[in-house]
């Protein structure tokens, strides 16, 4: 998938550039586009880019800042206002009953940090938006760690391809090797908290007889 993403970007006009690292991000969660093509890796092509002089660091920073924020904000407005079809949709049951509401019972738990924590993955990346969303977390609340993960994340990747240059390639899968130990904690974490949940139910339920 890198490949394909850099022969796009590769001998293309810096406008084309700049739009691929505001687009990619913001597509992830507004339309689940992070299930088959990762941000990331638009960013780390991005920093090349302005590495090599063809592109504003500063510039490819804010586009990418811009995309993760507003993508996830509209994540979050389409998990609000469609949360019941989307879970219906085709896209919605390839997900899983189990992992939405798993992700849900996360956000209402933990709130915000699990929106900064979601950032680093892929596959969070592209659900949890939606998920805070269906889940009510107070829109205010999402902003802001939505804002402090966007800014984290775009920055790190963007300036990893820009201090990497031709050997982006290398960074590129070291950071998405750490993205996967990151997903296997905080899946594990949100199991964790499902299983506890379900165990202290039982026991009132079993309390009350």
């Amino acid at each position: 998938m890198s490949g394909f993403i850099e022969n796009i970007l590769t001998g293309v006009p810096v406008w084309v550039v700049y739009l691929a690292v505001f687009a990619l991000p913001f597509l992830e969660a507004s339309v689940f586009l992070g299930f088959v093509i990762p941000g990331e890796t638009a960013l780390v092509i991005g920093g090349v880019f302005a590495n090599q002089g063809r592109a504003s660091l500063p510039l490819v920073i804010l586009f990418a800042i811009v995309g993760a924020i507003t993508g996830d904000a509209v994540g979050y407005l389409v998990g609000r206002r469609f949360g019941p079809a989307l879970q219906r949709s085709r896209l919605g049951q390839i997900v899983g009953d189990e992992r939405w509401l798993v992700t849900e019972e996360f956000l209402r738990r933990r709130g915000g940090p699990a929106v900064f924590l979601g950032r680093f993955t892929a596959l969070l990346r592209a659900l949890v938006p939606s998920a805070a969303g269906m889940a009510h977390l107070p829109y205010r609340t999402f902003a802001l760690w939505n804002a402090l993960g966007g800014i984290f994340w775009a920055t790190t990747f963007v300036v990893a391809g820009y201090l990497a240059g031709a050997s982006y390639k290398k960074v590129e899968g070291y950071l998405g090797r750490g993205a996967l130990v990151l997903t296997a904690v905080i899946v594990l974490g949100l199991v964790a908290v499902h299983v506890l949940r379900k165990r202290r139910a039982s026991a009132t339920g079993a309390s009350t007889h």
